[in-house]
């Protein structure tokens, strides 16, 4: 929440006033990016028209690792808005913002708690996506094909496969 966000100078402290007014500030952002994700328009039976685009997301989607990299340091509660808008992004940005962000979990998770994060990505997005699980094993196989991942990461993402499988 913003309360984690929000952080003053040293030896001055904030209203708790201001951490609650951040947070529901917060609040209704996601849950208007989300009304925006879910609700955009879809092509007709013609597909004569684009789904409306969200200038924000299109502007993070080029940020995917980084906002993995910050959810995975499981910071007081700023990872809990944060994954939330991970999970948006990849449902705004799908397929491969889903594969993407959900492979970027599943290879920088160091530990179980980080590891969860995926798993509950995973549960989020496969409600709204066919076969995500194998197009982001395919996705992150063709990382390692085409020598992006060190092998540090390769190891932590087979043995992060093999621990949520």
């Amino acid at each position: 929440t913003p309360a984690s966000v929000i952080t003053p100078p040293p030896g001055l402290s904030l209203h708790d006033g201001v951490r609650d007014a951040c947070d529901r500030i917060l609040q209704l952002l996601l849950l208007t990016l989300q009304k925006l994700v879910y609700n955009r328009a879809s092509p007709d039976l013609h597909g004569s028209f684009p789904p409306r685009p969200i200038p924000f997301l299109d502007a993070l989607r080029s940020h995917v690792r980084d906002l993995c990299l910050e959810t995975l340091r499981l910071e007081r509660k700023r990872f809990l808005w944060q994954h939330q808008l991970l999970s948006l992004l990849a449902v705004y940005s799908a397929p491969h913002g889903a594969t993407d962000a959900l492979g970027y979990l599943l290879t920088l998770a160091k530990s179980p708690e980080e590891l969860a994060l995926a798993t509950q990505l995973y549960a989020v997005l496969s409600s709204c996506l066919v076969d995500l699980l194998p197009a982001t094993i395919t996705a992150c196989v063709s990382q390692i094909h085409a020598g992006r991942l060190p092998e540090p990461q390769i190891i932590q993402l087979l043995r992060n496969l093999a621990a949520v499988l």
